[in-house]
């Protein structure tokens, strides 16, 4: 009898030990390593937007598109309306079948899809100093596209039929000499229920926020690198009501990660720098994980990871991209990049 307790205690030791294990695997997952996925393209690819875990879409250089929705083991690709030398540098997507494509400039125009890519109808022709930096949707129908300042306001224009038609805004707001946009991530603005973020770059690196859906604008300045065409803010995500991170830093030193990340504790009001370890380089893409909290940020040398809320950062490679998103369904982490480069995220 002794002997059969005392082998009962160790499977049932065993057991608890793998138990505990287990859960502690569970309970405290990391981010690993990106895994490739083959496309069938060798676009520069800045356009990118996950839907779920298997649907996902992407754009890019010389008019490109391409679609999955098996995860990425095979793609539907082409080149929107013929027009191959122009640069899709945003792509909004809710579905398998229906998508939006916004091109930087020369002409800045916007395509809608509603069979999977098949057919493409152009419903916005920019002006022709128009350049757009990218899109942002606060659910399926109501969005915003964006564009560096035409006599010395910004470019904003709307659409509240998930893109069907779109107005230009007649009252944006108004911009520093020597401001600009950056098209690097179609991720400078940022939608939450009412509230608009626009982030700028060039001789000031500023937030353009509004309350009220667009209707009335300010701005704050931002501690983050400033003053020179190359440096300023890449990309926004916002974490929640009152917490908002830009990642940024001068593309033309991309090693550099001094000023390179500002945080937001108020809903945008006012920004600070984070108090930790920088991402480690110029960073033209951040992402938020609600499930994990994880914050990721990305650019041409490599990978950063948060798990506070942008305070510090933990570098996770050397693998360049150029945007990072998060799926719709928050299921996954996507990135691309040069080269008709796309990844999905390892969580270990």
């Amino acid at each position: 009898m002794r002997r059969l307790l005392f082998t009962m205690a160790i499977i049932w030791g065993a057991l608890h030990f793998q138990s505990c294990h287990t859960r502690v695997a569970v309970e405290n997952p990391e981010p690993g390593n990106w895994l490739m996925i083959d496309t069938p393209v060798e676009a520069s690819l800045r356009g990118l937007s996950p839907v779920t875990e298997h649907i996902v879409w992407a754009s890019g250089a010389n008019g490109t598109w391409l679609r999955t929705t098996d995860g990425g083991k095979s793609w539907k690709h082409g080149v929107i309306d013929g027009m191959d030398t122009v640069d899709f540098r945003d792509i909004e997507a809710f579905s398998a079948s229906t998508a939006i494509v916004v091109s930087a400039g020369q002409p800045a125009v916007i395509y809608r899809t509603t069979d999977g890519g098949d057919n493409w109808q152009k419903v916005y022709q920019g002006r022709e100093e128009d350049f757009l930096n990218g899109m942002a949707f606060k659910d399926d129908k109501i969005g915003y596209a964006y564009g560096d300042p035409i006599n010395g306001k910004w470019t904003i224009i709307k659409t509240i039929d998930g893109g069907e038609t779109w107005i230009r805004s007649e009252n944006p707001p108004k911009a520093v000499d020597g401001e600009a946009g950056f098209a690097a991530s179609g991720s400078i603005m940022v939608v939450d229920q009412d509230n608009l973020y626009l982030a700028s770059g060039g001789k000031e690196s500023n937030i353009y926020y509004s309350h009220n859906r667009g209707d009335k604008w300010a701005v704050t300045s931002t501690p983050m690198v400033q003053g020179e065409a190359s440096q300023g803010i890449f990309s926004l995500t916002i974490i929640d009501n009152s917490n908002i991170i830009a990642v940024g830093g001068d593309f033309q030193d991309p090693s550099n990660h001094s000023a390179n990340v500002v945080l937001s504790h108020d809903n945008g009001l006012t920004w600070e720098p984070n108090k930790g370890n920088t991402p480690s380089g110029y960073r033209s893409g951040v992402a938020y994980y609600p499930r994990l909290h994880w914050v990721i940020a990305v650019g041409p040398t490599g990978t950063d990871f948060s798990a506070n809320g942008g305070e510090s950062w933990e570098n996770l490679g050397t693998e360049g991209f150029h945007t990072v998103k998060r799926s719709k369904s928050n299921g996954s982490i996507w990135a691309s990049g040069a080269d008709g480069k796309i990844a999905t995220l390892e969580i270990l």
